[in-house]
């Protein structure tokens, strides 16, 4: 029997569907909060309590406002690699070990083990971060090759790289923790295309903490600054108020 003579135009039609877009991923930088070994610098002038105490509330902050946004895609990469089945981490986010290596050589491997697809690295002790900052940067990378966040102290909080037609490798020979560290790794992209995000801060000391102490465990930011964020919802937390 013939076949019914519309069926070949139907095939046609589906095999011509175009391909599904790759998928965001963020993928968040963090360390077990355990003293003398989050916050140090900060740790020497305020006290080893509290520095972990900001970090572990900060940590939980972050990753409630942006770790479970179906925009993107999100994993933890962990500090030591022995801590990656420590109980304070979500259940439901993917999580791999950081390795062995200075900042750049961590980052690289985390550009190097995903998928296809942009990918944008954050860390954890910049309380301000916002989900519409991550969602801008990944905007910023359909027309660049790699997107910057900046911090005030001349490093980034984030960094993005588009991953396609090749991944690159911006990290070599960088002054990390310098005021030479965002210079240092947009020099080695100088025949690429750079965006830049929202600049932010971090906190390294005493000073920093003063000027978020009292909102920097929040999962929802002060409306009237510009840390204001709307309200996702209720969201898993790792720190019990």
């Amino acid at each position: 029997m013939a076949l019914p003579i519309n069926r070949p135009a139907k095939l046609v039609k589906a095999s011509r569907n175009p391909a599904a877009p790759f998928q965001c991923r963020l993928v968040v930088m963090a360390k077990v909060p355990e003293l003398g070994r989050v916050k140090t610098r900060l740790a020497r002038q305020v006290g080893g309590v509290e520095a972990v105490r900001f970090y572990r509330h900060t940590l939980a902050s972050v990753l409630s406002r942006v770790g479970f946004d179906p925009r993107w895609h999100t994993s933890l990469s962990v500090a030591p690699d022995t801590g990656i089945t420590h109980r304070i981490w979500p259940r439901n986010l993917r999580r791999c070990a950081q390795g062995a290596g200075d900042l750049g050589c961590r980052m690289q491997r985390i550009m190097q083990c995903h998928p296809p697809g942009p990918v944008i690295i954050v860390g954890t002790d910049i309380p301000a971060i916002r989900p519409a900052d991550i969602a801008n940067a990944f905007k910023r990378l359909q027309r660049a090759d790699a997107v910057f966040g900046a911090a005030p102290d001349g490093g980034y909080w984030l960094v993005g790289l588009r991953r396609s037609p090749r991944i690159l490798r911006p990290f070599r020979d960088v002054r990390w923790s310098s005021p030479a560290t965002l210079s240092d790794t947009t020099a080695n992209l100088t025949t690429h295309a750079i965006e830049r995000a929202a600049t932010l801060s971090d906190v390294d000391n005493a000073e920093d903490l003063a000027t978020c102490r009292g909102w920097y465990g929040r999962r929802i930011l002060p409306a009237r600054s510009r840390y204001s964020v709307d309200d996702i919802g209720s969201l898993q937390t790792i720190v019990s108020e």
